[in-house]
């Protein structure tokens, strides 16, 4: 192997694999990274045998060849290196680097070692907008919660529709669902569960990108695409293997109609729950009192330990007197994933879940589980 490739370009494609690789005592080769010259590109691929990526630049190849280097040491190198052009061309299982006046030899390992990234392309293909759909998956992703007893809600539930793609997480105290439009090549519906963690690079590595991003099915893998603005050759690849399972039937759990609906301003509420959540002791709990005669509703915590906090808040309140108490993280969360400035908070009874929504808008909603009194 041998190429060249400016500083700027091949670090910016090592922090977008740097971070799948990880220290493993049984598998030391995925602490690796594999560069793979070939056809005037230069790749780089990093796995943990759960997800994959792959990253292609365009470089000046001399000599067509692979090389395994160790990803932390490699990354710090490049690094440090001047911004300018970079020489690498591999000795054996070494690896050299030169600019300018600096020479750097890498001890490497043999490139056939290295695991293979597969590429799961037999089933149907989706295309969404890069930064649409990365934006629509932030609002869920982090509601996932790692179980060993119940490992379908440790990833994001994906159910591709006709014209439709629905996204779903939750952890068993609280739900989010996105719906966003999709164009596929497939008839029939489609759904898998994907891995948090997975889905968090997916945000991290497409979220800024504009353009298309194309997802690729298989039955237990998945494949996240995006193509070079310069030529028709992905620039990035991230392969993920699908959490088998069914995913729970939340849809049953969603409360089918409302006694109290109250529009507030989104900045107003968000700040008096993180205030009363000062004061919500080792429970979390901020209390919630509907006062319809004064159209607000008043908001209530208290500690033993610090003292107690109690703030009003008006909006367009209809419906029935209610008091209910919630878990100040979970209800900031949900408040702080609502776009817009009006939000639509929906309460059923005591016990019944409540509902977040942006005002005027359907395709996301978020339901919290309160805390019952004892």
């Amino acid at each position: 192997m041998k190429i060249e490739i400016l500083q700027e370009k091949l670090k910016q494609g090592i922090q977008v694999i740097e971070k799948v690789s990880q220290k493993s005592l049984s598998l030391p080769i995925l602490q690796n990274v594999l560069l793979n010259a070939e056809n005037n590109f230069l790749g780089l691929e990093a796995t943990n045998l759960e997800t994959g990526i792959k990253w292609w630049s365009l470089a000046k190849v001399e000599k067509d060849g692979k090389a395994l280097a160790p990803i932390k040491i490699f990354s710090s190198l490049i690094g440090l290196s001047p911004n300018k052009k970079l020489s690498l061309f591999s000795k054996k299982t070494d690896i050299v680097v030169e600019c300018q006046d600096n020479k750097t030899t890498l001890k490497g390992f043999d490139p056939n070692d290295f695991p293979i990234i597969p590429q799961p392309k037999e089933g149907g293909s989706v295309s969404v907008e890069s930064a649409l759909f990365c934006s629509a998956l932030s609002q869920i992703v982090d509601i996932a919660s790692l179980s060993g007893v119940r490992p379908e809600i440790s990833g994001i539930y994906f159910l591709f529709q006709e014209k439709e793609l629905k996204m779903a997480a939750t952890d068993s105290f609280r739900l989010g669902e996105k719906r966003m439009p999709v164009k596929k090549s497939f008839s029939g519906d489609v759904s898998m569960i994907l891995p948090q963690q997975a889905a968090r690079e997916i945000v991290s590595i497409f979220g800024e990108k504009e353009g298309a991003l194309d997802i690729y099915f298989s039955p237990n893998q998945v494949l996240f695409e995006s193509i070079m603005a310069e030529t028709k050759h992905p620039q990035i690849q991230l392969v993920s293997k699908l959490i088998e399972g069914d995913y729970p039937n939340y849809q049953e759990i969603i409360p089918q109609k409302s006694d109290i609906k109250a529009v507030l301003k989104k900045e107003e509420f968000l700040n008096q729950v993180k205030a009363a959540g000062l004061f919500g002791g080792k429970s979390n709990e901020v209390n919630l009192k509907v006062n319809l005669e004064k159209k607000r509703i008043e908001i209530f915590s208290q500690s033993s330990e610090l003292g107690e906090y109690e703030s009003f808040l008006s909006g367009d309140i209809k419906g029935n007197p209610l008091s209910i108490s919630f878990n100040y993280k979970f209800l900031l969360d949900g408040i702080s994933k609502i776009k817009g400035e009006d939000i639509v908070f929906e309460l059923t009874n005591e016990e019944g879940p409540g509902v977040l929504k942006q005002s005027g808008k359907d395709d996301f909603f978020y339901v919290l589980m309160p805390i019952k009194a004892n």
